[in-house]
């Protein structure tokens, strides 16, 4: 463990020397995180004053406020991993990696945790800045919010691990991009990024909740705009905990079949 421990300090700051290189890309990433609650906020708030003030419950600072918290949940679990396996395969990046002592997959953590430290200050502005230009409003308890540190955790993990899985399938296509969209276009709808699941009709939602979209995003950023009973709050936690689970057995799954595949042809 004290190996694995130093190896990821090493990570870290390897990953932290390498994205101070890409200022450009970071700013990129930044407009686009902030850009789409900005727009959300702004959509969903005409809408609420239209009707009245308010819409399913929603007011203009509770949809602020929503729409925030997605924003910071994205931030914190958000991969990429998987538009850029293709690409490593294809081209024998991934080779040099399968010689070094530890999973590759230890690597692609330490670049993302460095990228999120580095972007922390600036998301944290876009956040109070957003926060006070749509006067937010939240209804937070103590119960919520210890639930949440723990919640985000295991939604980091569980997204991490899942998406880490769906790079995998580079083993066996080499063109993955179209997967890769359908995927995002899958966790936009049913993870709460593009609309509170309350919105959505009845079906979809009872499948929105036997799935892993909605407790990547959806459940921990609801921690932060409104109460939750407690035993909604257990229900949440101990979902994304048999997700991930779950999450693991696909990956070692995947894992074993995926290398012996890449090794059998020569990669």
């Amino acid at each position: 463990m004290r190996q694995l421990l130093a190896i990821y300090r090493q990570q870290l700051k390897t990953a932290l020397a390498e994205q101070l290189q890409y200022r450009a890309a970071l700013i990129i990433w930044l407009i686009e995180v902030a850009l789409g609650p900005a727009v959300s906020v702004s959509v969903w708030s005409t809408v609420a004053r239209n009707e009245g003030g308010e819409v399913n419950g929603y007011s203009s600072a509770s949809f602020a406020a929503y729409f925030i918290a997605t924003m910071l949940v994205n931030y914190a679990t958000q991969t990429w991993v998987f538009w850029e396996f293709s690409r490593r395969v294809r081209e024998g990046e991934f080779s040099p990696l399968l010689l070094r002592p530890i999973h590759p997959i230890h690597a692609d953590l330490a670049e993302n945790l460095a990228y999120k430290i580095l972007m922390l200050p600036v998301i944290a502005l876009v956040t109070l800045v957003l926060f006070l230009a749509f006067h937010a409003s939240i209804a937070l308890s103590l119960d919520n919010l210890l639930a949440f540190f723990p919640a985000l955790v295991l939604a980091f993990a569980l997204r991490f691990i899942l998406e880490w899985t769906l790079a995998l399938l580079a083993f066996w296509l080499t063109q993955v991009n179209v997967i890769n969209q359908l995927y995002v276009v899958v966790v936009l709808f049913l993870s709460g990024q593009l609309v509170p699941l309350t919105f959505l009709p009845a079906p979809v939602q009872t499948a929105s909740a036997w799935l892993p979209f909605q407790w990547m995003v959806a459940f921990p950023a609801e921690l932060l705009v409104h109460p939750l009973s407690l035993s909604t709050l257990f229900t949440g936690l101990l979902v994304q905990l048999a997700w991930l689970l779950v999450g693991f057995a696909l990956l070692a799954f995947t894992w074993q079949r995926g290398i012996r595949r890449y090794t059998a042809v020569g990669g």
